[in-house]
């Protein structure tokens, strides 16, 4: 085979360091994106911030002014500014690189009355009271350490105190106790001379603490400690109650009251009133006191009313505020033979300008995301349209997976709660008009239609269908059932009450 040279011309897409710092930055959650700053901050000595995370209010200034230092700022500006900066041409941007510090900083300028006026006012409103603050976290008592303490005070004997302090060891998260007293004494060294008796007793003890039921074995026992410890409960009451969740409990969780009704020979009334007590229980007396804390998501966007309408604004509590650090900039600006710290001031400038575009991106795109559920911030679920992602990316002229990007682990403050917005995307449900539905508002309309029905004959799934027919909307009875599930609402058998 002979071989020779070709010259060939082709065209294909790089992706830039710059680049993939814009979709790795557009794609973290607020969480992630403080904590890639950090090490970001941590690397790069160029890269300064001007916030403090642990503070709402901007760090000021001494002199309360801005200086040169406050170069590369990153504040609030219209998305028209930042698409026409993006729009800019990569010549010019390299023939700009000298000077980009001065230019930053005058867009910054432009925004110093606004940003810093927010944090005066807000200092100033922490004088007259202690609503602005932000109040650490008190952290909760144990489970353990709530049973210790009562402990302590009701064992006679440090060896009655040893053993009960042994089976709340023993305890898991809601307040079983799983191994049985036999097994506990096995594990026992026989030297203790410890006798099942003496365990027997520990237990009565734990089981006399609180949070009543404490201590139980299982969930009979449970309620049956705590009905004997209710006040005010009449004696039959208090034992038909106690029959059913000694001898009927599966019964009972079921909702199988006819069963339970010609086994304990009763009526309704009765059935009813030791229902109402057995209700009264907690089945999972540890639950209190479990060490899962609430996971608090900040809003990326707000959405408020106005006068013109809905109108979406940036979370100003979320935007970390950047700048070059001056005194190494002037230093570079002197001495032009350190490369090494060239490289991390433009990584730094490049940081800047991402975090700029990635909090316009998602003001962009949740502005065209309240554009068309306009009806979702006026009635509610109810009246959510279907959405996808391909129609914000054409209404913008963005890919699909920027907008996919941008609404993963993003969350909107609205009046109505706080929503991903992911959330406002679904899928449709053609109705007998020829129109569509989305699968929100048909969810919402279902959440509607039980918690409106008669808990004495709930409504089945194939109700809910033909009801949801009767309003022009196709829907079959196993989707029904899927929105169901998806609501965490259990079935007609276990919705149904005396």
């Amino acid at each position: 085979m002979k071989q020779g040279l070709q010259l060939r011309t082709s065209q294909h897409l790089a992706l830039t360091p710059q680049l993939q710092q814009s979709i790795r930055l557009l794609q973290l959650s607020t969480l992630e994106l403080h904590q890639e700053l950090e090490q970001m901050l941590h690397d790069n000595p160029l890269l300064e911030r001007l916030d403090d995370p642990m503070d709402i209010a901007v760090r000021l200034l001494p002199d309360g002014a801005l200086t040169q230092s406050q170069t590369d700022f990153v504040g609030t500006q219209t998305p028209s500014s930042e698409s026409n900066s993006s729009n800019a041409s990569s010549d010019e941007k390299n023939s700009d690189e000298s000077n980009s510090d001065q230019s930053d900083y005058g867009d910054a300028q432009g925004d110093e009355s606004s940003i810093w006026g927010e944090a005066n006012r807000g200092n100033n409103s922490q004088d007259g009271d202690d609503e602005g603050r932000q109040q650490l976290e008190v952290l909760d008592q144990s489970l353990r350490e709530y049973l210790l303490d009562q402990a302590n005070l009701t064992a006679r004997t440090d060896r009655d105190a040893a053993l009960l302090c042994l089976l709340i060891e023993a305890l898991n998260e809601n307040g079983y106790l799983d191994e049985s007293l036999e097994q506990i004494l096995a594990e026992l060294p026989p030297e203790l001379n410890i006798e099942l008796d003496d365990l027997s007793f520990a237990l009565k003890l734990l089981q006399s603490l609180e949070p009543a039921g404490v201590g139980a074995r299982n969930a009979s026992e449970c309620l049956a400690i705590q009905i004997k410890r209710l006040p005010h409960i009449p004696l039959v009451t208090r034992r038909l109650a106690l029959t059913i969740v000694n001898d009927y409990l599966t019964l009972f969780a079921q909702r199988d009251f006819n069963k339970i009704k010609k086994a304990l020979d009763c009526d309704d009334q009765d059935l009813r009133e030791a229902q109402d007590v057995i209700r009264q229980c907690q089945p999972h007396p540890g639950k209190g006191f479990s060490k899962d804390r609430v996971d608090f998501v900040a809003p990326d966007v707000i959405v408020i009313k106005t006068r013109q309408g809905w109108e979406v604004q940036l979370n100003q509590d979320v935007m970390p505020k950047l700048q070059v650090n001056s005194l190494y900039a002037n230093l570079l600006k002197q001495h032009k033979s350190a490369a090494s710290l060239h490289t991390q001031l433009q990584e730094a400038r490049w940081l800047i300008k991402n975090m700029r575009q990635r909090f316009d991106t998602i003001l962009r795109v949740s502005q065209a995301i309240v554009e068309r559920q306009k009806n979702f911030f006026t009635h509610g679920a109810v009246a959510m349209r279907p959405l996808v992602l391909r129609e914000i990316a054409d209404t913008l002229g963005l890919h699909e997976s920027t907008i996919s990007r941008v609404t993963t682990q993003k969350y909107m403050l609205t009046p109505h709660g706080m929503f991903e917005l992911k959330y406002f995307f679904g899928s449709h449900v053609a109705t007998e008009a020829g129109g569509e539905a989305s699968s929100t508002a048909i969810r919402a309309l279902i959440k509607q239609l039980i918690g409106a029905e008669n808990q004495t004959n709930p409504l089945s799934d194939s109700k809910i269908a033909n009801m949801l027919g009767e309003q022009g909307m196709v829907i079959a009875r196993r989707t029904v059932a899927k929105y169901r599930e998806a609501l965490k609402i259990p079935p007609v058998n276990l919705r149904k009450t005396l």
